[in-house]
């Protein structure tokens, strides 16, 4: 392969890493364009030492909460929790890995979705917002 042959090479990789970067900041770009969205990490798997997180995008749709990974393409929420099977069971601050893990200043909060555990952490401020859009359940729901 000469020189010219490996510098096309390197400058086709140069240009596809740049178009995945501009893609992924315009996806987020189209997340939160609505308003009503915040970063939020959600642990995906259990795990011990700080281990199952995933960086995403909280955004409140109507009586749903719907989760986006930050690195990914999809245009569909990887997950979507109905307000009323959203139950919070507790609040921590981040221990051992799990500061690594998570954003500065993020606050854990567990919660039961239905029959299964959610594990949420998000800034001290989106946390006040999740409160009181649970609190906000239209009459009948439980809030």
């Amino acid at each position: 392969m000469s020189l010219i042959g490996a510098l096309d090479v390197i400058a086709a990789l140069v240009v596809l890493i740049l178009v995945g970067l501009v893609l992924l900041a315009l996806r987020r770009r189209f997340l939160t364009r609505g308003g009503g969205t915040f970063d939020c990490s959600l642990r995906l798997r259990a795990g011990g030492h700080g281990k199952g997180w995933a960086l995403g995008i909280g955004r409140y749709a109507g009586d749903s909460l719907e989760w986006y990974r930050v690195f990914s393409y999809a245009a569909r929420p990887r997950e979507v929790l109905a307000r009323r099977d959203l139950e919070i069971l507790d609040r921590r601050a981040p221990v051992g890995p799990e500061v690594f893990s998570l954003l500065a200043g993020a606050v854990i909060v567990m919660c039961r979705d239905n029959e299964r555990s959610v594990e949420f952490a998000m800034s001290p401020e989106a946390l006040t917002g999740f409160l009181a859009w649970l609190e906000s359940a239209p009459p009948g729901q439980p809030g």
